[in-house]
């Protein structure tokens, strides 16, 4: 990044009067993060606390499998991107000016630096902690005689019927390499002919675990076993040497929302996924040169696309180790989330969860209260009411234990209107969307995959009960997905009403996702690709207007990934005219805070943690005035402007309490919290006095027992 402080920018504004602002020349791309550059970062911190020694040893695990896991996701989508660009000869630069090249340039570097210290912290650092606490992932030849008989017996009686091994020989074609699977590579000489040859060997982690258990707390990589019985797959030759590899490839894909069958269309491209184009192998950094350049020729990649890892590969299988029961003394203390207030009764009965919704709005807060208790049971309770007439709901990410969809097909089966707008173009998981259309469409539910050209992001559930002589609509609007697994460690809000205005929105939302219908104007809700930028830029302009006026004003946002520049250059030039900002962003971040005299009442923090902050707030504060909204949409033009996306405003005022609660903890978060300065440079905020997931546990668990 250039020095803003070369630049005449801030001179030019010294000393002018109120509303520079709207004079601000935001051309710079020095003013602007790169994208991929600030996903790296985001990777960066969670890496951060996989090293450090305060974390609980098992949680330190369980970072690392996430920054892994993260990277390859990266890799297929973001790198893949950029390689189509260079590949096609187009030079598509962000505000930050950055080339496709100069952009996998600098991206190479910093992967490199990221996964050296991720190896390095795993072999040296939290593998052998875990080995002083009985967890030892251990190679066949430090075994015991006896543990070493076991290990092979396991061998022979469940991993080597499962195995194929692949030649690349003569007659023989280079074996197809599927994305992210491990392989071991061989390198072979046939002893009566006299020819080399190479062969592939997947490790079949889809049907195996990828730690074989010894017991006691031993486990040895499925690879590393493989490898010691090379000799039984190709038996009569001479294995010269092997090595561990594994493949990422391209996984971006575009279908189109005119394909005659969108299910089979996604199905379709799901396979295709498989075949992407290779973007990166990764290999052990002692494999043989010339097994090595045997993959780089076969997978036409160049040396820039090889990493060398020390010591395992892939630690996004440590979730195996992670998931194991026990080692209580090395994990984070266990939390099992509360029922809402609103949703208990002291005799411990289940409250009927429509009287407690009328009775007034329901702001729920995940995980530290509980969604099953919540969300799901609105959706069961719905299913089994005689007085209930529809459920709709959208979905964009579910999981197999979750009882939402269950329940959907429940009540279709019951007779009542079903409807669900499932995504089918989620990555990463459409193929359990489909399932989902599949079990819904056979229970009779109506399925619908929204609109052309857009993906349906936001987060809605509708009820329609007969009560007296009408109906009233009980409405969930949330941050999250519906998604049961992920609501035990990702951090979200959602609202339960039965606001009349909030209730014909959505009702009008979901006529417009299933039917063929474009509502003139929302009463209270806010909906991409229409409003989300106009309104909260709007509401931005007017808090500067206030600023302005000397009213008491200043603006908190938080979400997962800043990266509109629409949004930035507002933010920008709010700055500029002195109106205060406070902005928690968990992940990307392109606008560069603290630059005098346009950003320098910005404050940019994030916290990565324990739990995943994942919520959506929008912050007005005008003297006594109070404008918040909660949602779907993070400010990326794609949540703007090609997505459906649902933010609703929150206007009672306990309830925005909690809101505005949860971002002042947010920003004095002094544990796992980095803050972003005007180099661009996040680092870590120091003190360790303050914790927002373990202060909001702690209420959770206070507020219960009080109850």
């Amino acid at each position: 990044m250039s020095e803003i402080s070369k630049k005449p920018v801030g001179d030019q504004l010294a000393g002018n009067a109120a509303g520079r602002g709207a004079d601000l020349d935001l051309s710079d791309p020095a003013l602007y993060t790169n994208r991929e550059l600030s996903w790296l970062d985001f990777d960066m911190r969670v890496m951060q606390l996989a090293e450090d020694a305060s974390v609980p040893l098992l949680e330190r695990a369980k970072f690392l499998a996430i920054t892994a896991t993260n990277l390859d996701e990266f890799v297929m989508v973001r790198l893949a991107g950029l390689h189509e660009q260079l590949d096609a000869g187009i030079d598509a630069r962000g505000p930050d000016g950055l080339s496709p090249a100069d952009a996998v340039a600098q991206i190479s570097a910093g992967m490199a630096e990221l996964m050296e210290r991720h190896g390095r912290c795993w072999e040296e650092d939290v593998r052998p902690r875990l080995a002083d606490s009985g967890i030892r992932i251990v190679e066949p030849e430090d075994l015991a005689p006896d543990d070493l008989a076991a290990l092979d017996q396991q061998f022979n009686q469940r991993i080597f019927p499962v195995l194929t091994p692949l030649a690349d020989a003569p007659g023989r074609p280079f074996p197809y390499i599927s994305t992210l699977s491990l392989s071991i590579a061989a390198r072979l000489h046939d002893p009566v002919t006299g020819e080399d040859a190479f062969a592939r060997v997947k490790v079949p982690r889809e049907v195996l675990d990828r730690f074989v258990t010894i017991g006691n707390g031993v486990f040895v990589p499925l690879e590393s076993l493989i490898s010691r019985h090379l000799d039984e797959l190709f038996p009569g030759i001479e294995i010269i040497s092997h090595s561990v590899f594994r493949v990422t490839r391209d996984a971006d894909f575009t279908v189109s929302d005119e394909a005659d069958d969108l299910l089979q269309a996604v199905e379709d491209e799901l396979r295709r996924r498989r075949f992407g184009e290779a973007i990166r192998l990764e290999v052990a950094s002692t494999i043989d040169p010339v097994i090595r350049d045997w993959l780089i020729d076969q997978l036409d990649l160049d040396e820039r696309d090889v990493v060398d890892i020390n010591g395992l590969l892939d630690l996004g299988d440590l979730w195996q180790i992670y998931g194991q029961r026990g080692y209580d003394d090395i994990r984070d203390l266990p939390w099992s989330p509360v029922v809402p207030p609103a949703l208990r009764r002291p005799d411990g009965e289940e409250i009927d969860i429509f009287a407690a919704i009328r009775r007034g709005d329901i702001l729920l807060h995940h995980p530290y209260e509980s969604f099953a208790a919540s969300v799901e049971r609105l959706a069961k309770q719905a299913a089994s009411d005689p007085d209930v007439l529809a459920i709709k709901q959208t979905v964009y990410r579910t999981s197999d234990d979750s009882t939402l969809v269950p329940s959907m097909a429940t009540a279709a089966e019951r007779g009542k209107q079903a409807v669900s707008v499932v995504e089918v173009k989620a990555r990463f998981d459409e193929r359990e969307n489909i399932q989902w259309v599949k079990t819904l469409e056979e229970a009779g539910a109506h399925v619908s995959h929204g609109l052309p050209g857009l993906k349906t992001h936001a987060k809605a559930l509708l009820v329609v009960r007969r009560e007296g002589d009408g109906v009233r609509r009980y409405v969930h609007i949330g941050t999250g997905n519906y998604n049961a697994k992920t609501a035990r460690i990702y951090e979200d809000f959602g609202l339960m009403t039965t606001d009349e205005d909030i209730a014909e929105d959505v009702s009008d939302l979901f006529n417009m996702l299933t039917g063929y219908a474009r509502p003139k104007e929302f009463r209270k809700v806010v909906t991409s690709p229409t409003s989300t930028r106009t309104t909260l830029l709007d509401e931005l302009a007017l808090t500067v207007k206030a600023h302005q006026e000397g009213i008491p004003a200043r603006v908190r946002m938080k979400m997962n990934a800043l990266v509109d520049r629409k949004s930035i250059e507002a933010l920008y030039r709010a700055s500029a005219d002195g109106l205060a900002i406070d902005l928690n962003v968990r992940g990307i971040c392109c606008l560069v805070p603290g630059i005098e005299g346009i950003s320098d009442t910005i404050t940019v923090r994030s916290v990565v943690g324990r739990f995943l902050e994942h919520a959506r707030i929008y912050c007005f504060e005008r003297g006594d005035e109070r404008r918040i909204y909660i949602g779907s949409a993070d400010l990326m033009p794609r949540n703007l402007e090609s997505r459906v996306e649902l933010l609703v405003p929150i206007t009672q005022t306990e309830l925005q309490a909690e809101l505005l609660d949860s971002l002042e903890r947010c920003m004095a978060d002094d544990t796992n919290s980095w803050q972003l300065d005007s180099a661009g440079k996040w680092t870590r905020r120091e003190g360790g006095t303050r914790s927002i997931h373990r202060e909001l546990i702690e209420i959770a668990t206070a507020r219960n027992v009080a109850d």
